[in-house]
């Protein structure tokens, strides 16, 4: 089994001043001892972000592939899929990765305080808690089309992405195995694994496209066909590895997985809420945009540059996930200066990248819209978006590192709360003040959801400065308590 995340140092190096007898890092107070901190924090942060930000890269390929597909079916075929992907996967994704973050939090903590032996079981709880939550959800698949069409979708587009919506219904139980299987993975720095079967998923995925939909011209259903496939075979090769290599963690199905049930549901869900108000906030303001004056070439300009953030995203993910790992280990290993330091090298890190990507942006913006558009209006409105697409890079290099150490210490609901006041009731209020009464169009409206963010970013970095890492810990251990089976519990006493 893979040492945990945070090493033992001395062993790298018994004479090193900078660690104390309990192996935390001893307070930095030189230019030498911060620039180890950086290099240590930098290197087990890297190891892991690379290898999740690669496997986002591939599972966003996966979900790029049934467009591409769609697209060479026909036009509205294409609207069609892109709609049930925007809408209705839209919710029950937010949904069930939200609350896949309660193991996150659980798996890494209990992995850093050694009750490794406790991670298989909040799997399998998490396992119930979101197949559950995915029957409740079925009305959205099986209503999808007079919901598009409540929605203001086109009749033809709303029928044809119904009909999509009940075929890749399997697929959505899919994610209720492996959102919590990666979750149990990454906690134990395992994203080698996921990063190698998510390529694999992808390369199954388009031989399958192309045999259903090439070959066999079955449409649709070849898409939906293709999708279920692929996601069932990512869900069973995650939990067959972590099966066989994940021993210690994974001692097979337990009946202790039903245990304190509810009250897991319970906490699952109110982990969610963090992840639904951060993505759904998108959503709204899409639906804003599409109401503004010229809504072509307003979302259109728009949807271009959240394409160039995605794509910034996808690295950030993987330092977002890195953190998470690292805060959740060091806090379940009782080290709270290792949990506080790795807060800032990543913050650190992932605003120095922010800072290159919006240079980038700024001498490129009048030739980056070509690569998603020839016309000339939609690459004038882009380069008049490039300033506040600049500091949207920014933000989001900030808000992502929050999140992680948010999982990690599991703050979720905190913030969730913190999300609800300052995405919505400030940054969309503001939002549709400056962009319809201001007529400030695509820019004001942006620029003022934007101002929600940075809000955000202020009030939760004063709260993790301020923050006890000691109480922390203890809180940690107290979570370990309350929520390891009752059998693994009596061994913690």
């Amino acid at each position: 089994m893979e040492a945990p995340l945070l090493v033992d140092v001395r062993k790298e190096s018994c004479t090193d001043h900078h660690h104390d007898e309990e192996n935390d890092y001893l307070g930095v107070k030189s230019l030498k001892d911060a620039k180890f901190v950086l290099w240590n924090e930098t290197v087990k942060l890297w190891k892991i972000a690379l290898p999740v930000a690669l496997s986002s890269l591939f599972q966003f390929l996966i979900n790029s592939s049934v467009n591409i597909y769609a697209g060479h079916i026909g036009d509205i075929i294409l609207s069609s899929i892109s709609v049930y992907t925007g809408v209705i996967s839209s919710i029950y994704l937010c949904l069930l990765y939200g609350m896949s973050s309660a193991v996150a939090t659980l798996c890494g903590q209990a992995y850093g305080a050694g009750q490794i032996q406790s991670t298989g079981i909040f799997v399998q709880r998490s396992w119930i808690a979101l197949s559950v939550t995915s029957i409740f959800l079925l009305p959205t698949h099986i209503y999808a089309t007079p919901i598009l069409e409540f929605l203001g979708q086109e009749k033809g587009i709303a029928k044809i992405a119904g009909n999509y919506a009940l075929q890749v219904i399997p697929n959505m139980f899919s994610y209720a195995i492996s959102l919590p299987i990666q979750r149990f993975l990454q906690a134990q720095c395992k994203v080698n694994a996921i990063m190698f079967i998510s390529f694999v998923s992808l390369v199954i995925q388009n031989l399958l496209l192309y045999i259903f939909i090439n070959a066999m011209d079955l449409g649709t259903t070849g898409l939906a066909l293709a999708t279920n496939v692929t996601g069932w075979v990512f869900a069973l090769a995650l939990t067959i590895y972590a099966s066989c290599w994940c021993k210690e963690g994974w001692n097979g199905l337990s009946w202790m997985a039903f245990s304190d049930l509810w009250a897991f549901i319970r906490l699952s869900l109110s982990f969610s809420v963090m992840t639904c108000l951060d993505q759904w906030h998108g959503n709204f303001v899409v639906l804003l945009v599409g109401q503004l004056q010229n809504p072509v070439i307003a979302l259109g300009s728009y949807s271009i540059c959240m394409n160039i953030l995605g794509i910034y995203a996808m690295l950030l993910f993987g330092m977002s996930i890195a953190t998470s790992v690292r805060v959740s280990n060091t806090l379940g290993m009782s080290h709270p200066r290792a949990a506080r330091y790795s807060f800032f090298v990543a913050m650190f890190e992932s605003l120095f990248m922010g800072i290159l990507f919006m240079i980038v942006i700024f001498f490129s913006k009048q030739q980056i819209a070509t690569i998603f558009t020839n016309s000339d209006d939609m690459i004038k409105a882009v380069g008049d978006l490039a300033n506040v697409l600049a500091l949207a890079l920014i933000i989001s290099s900030a808000s992502l590192v929050i999140t992680g150490v948010a999982t990690g210490c599991g703050w979720q609901v905190m913030v969730g709360y913190i999300n609800l006041a300052c995405y919505y009731i400030l940054g969309l209020s503001l939002g549709y003040f400056l962009g319809f009464i201001q007529h400030l169009g695509v820019k004001g409206l942006w620029g003022g959801t934007l101002s929600g963010s940075i809000i955000q970013i202020l009030v939760i970095t004063v709260i993790i400065w301020r923050t006890n890492w000691t109480k922390q810990v203890e809180q940690t251990a107290n979570r370990m308590q309350k929520w390891s089976p009752k059998g693994i519990r009596k061994e913690m006493i």
